[in-house]
């Protein structure tokens, strides 16, 4: 799975077992999200404003394959989006605070109850979005053109300008 909802984790499954032992952090210097336009999907690149590399809470889980392998996987959590995010999206990835991501880690005796108040929506006025190319929707296409801002693009909103 690739998303886990902040608010079910501890009823999912999938989770709940992790939430007290297998936490950790996911790095980061943006994602994407695609804006609907009609019957179009415009890509955008949501980042912080200082540029800075970041972490989203995630869990992690080891699991056997039918063939006796490993296979090692992460799943990133979600919240519920901040005024950046909402036009867009109704959830968008929970990015740690710095002075968080100990907390977040610390699984010792300390229950999930504890490092819940940390999934939390990022503050929307330390973010930026811009649109970029759908050079991105390729999977192979890895460079640094799939963050470029398309200035073919026609901005909807001021507030989803800043860069």
């Amino acid at each position: 799975m690739i998303n886990a909802r902040a608010e079910t984790l501890t009823e999912k499954g999938a989770f709940k077992n992790l939430v007290d032992t297998r936490r950790c952090l996911v790095p980061a210097d943006g994602f994407y999200e695609w804006r609907k336009e009609g019957k179009r999907k415009v890509p955008m690149w949501f980042h912080l404003k200082s540029k800075e590399p970041f972490t989203f809470a995630g869990l992690w889980d080891v699991w056997r394959k039918p063939n006796g392998n490993s296979l090692e996987t992460f799943t990133i959590i979600t919240t519920e989006p901040n005024d950046l995010m909402r036009p867009i999206h109704n959830r968008m990835p929970v990015i740690l605070r710095r002075e968080d991501e100990e907390q977040w880690l610390d699984v010792s005796g300390a229950r999930f109850n504890k490092a819940r108040s940390i999934l939390k929506p990022y503050r929307a006025d330390q973010m930026g979005a811009y649109d970029v190319s759908t050079f991105v929707n390729k999977p192979e296409n890895d460079s640094a053109d799939c963050i470029r801002p398309d200035s073919s693009a026609e901005v909807t909103s001021p507030q989803l300008s800043l860069l």
